[in-house]
């Protein structure tokens, strides 16, 4: 419990976030995420999922750092969540083929520089 914890300081730390700010935004109490971020209390998935959005991360990275879903499958998530982002961006009416190209490119450089700095913390 103590690495969630951690893990959870550290994100909070470079959202530039306080405990109470934090708190406040999953909708938990400032006494209860001190405590889970000392160890001492194991979230639910539900709170997990709070953090991770008022974090702005993904609620499988969470999961994964509580044990509550191995990387594999947090993997073959985002794998079928990228598939989902680029049929919405490559079918989005209102984009025009120049903006979809564009968004795509993005898409893939922040995927490709999020899978080199999992590389280099591992």
């Amino acid at each position: 419990m103590e690495a969630l914890g951690d893990y959870i300081r550290e994100q909070r730390d470079q959202a530039q976030m306080s405990v109470r700010q934090l708190a406040a935004a999953a909708g938990v109490s400032n006494p209860y995420l001190s405590q889970i971020e000392r160890g001492l209390r194991r979230p639910s998935a539900e709170i997990l999922s709070r953090l991770a959005g008022a974090l702005r991360i993904s609620a499988e990275s969470l999961y994964v750092q509580a044990g509550i879903l191995s990387e594999a499958d947090a993997e073959r998530r985002n794998v079928g969540e990228a598939r989902d982002a680029r049929a919405a961006i490559a079918c989005d009416p209102t984009l025009t083929e120049s903006q979809r190209r564009t968004l795509l490119e993005i898409y893939s450089a922040f995927q490709a520089e999020n899978q080199s700095q999992r590389r280099d913390t591992a």
